[in-house]
């Protein structure tokens, strides 16, 4: 639970709406609440550049702010990076290019079947 008492599910449910708002690609749901007390759900999505990657961690970022939730903070946004992190409490959503998000491969790393939103 967090701020406002926002369940975790409706944090995510506004990430993903922030993501697809702007375009967001191949956007992941992985529940990871079964294998770490740092957060229920991780959320991973594509950029088409790193300007796309920023814009759409901006866009998650502040649309959680307008609900009234503050993030616990963001790394790589603004920094024309190809990954940028967005906690968000019970939800971290990661924003990667193509080619970040082959090579980290979290969904492998966390060897999670993703959830249908």
């Amino acid at each position: 639970m967090s701020q406002l008492n926002l369940t975790a599910e409706q944090i995510l449910a506004f990430a993903v709406e922030a993501l697809e708002d702007v375009k967001g690609d191949k956007i992941t749901v992985l529940n990871v609440s079964n294998h770490t007390d740092m957060m229920d759900y991780m959320v991973i999505c594509t950029g088409t550049s790193k300007r796309h990657v920023n814009a759409l961690g901006q866009n998650v970022f502040e649309h959680l702010k307008t609900q009234g939730l503050q993030p616990l903070g963001s790394e790589g946004r603004g920094m024309g990076s190809d990954w940028v992190l967005v906690d968000l409490h019970d939800v971290v959503v990661h924003v990667m290019t193509d080619e970040a998000r082959a090579f980290y491969d979290l969904e492998k790393l966390w060897d999670i079947k993703p959830e249908k939103m």
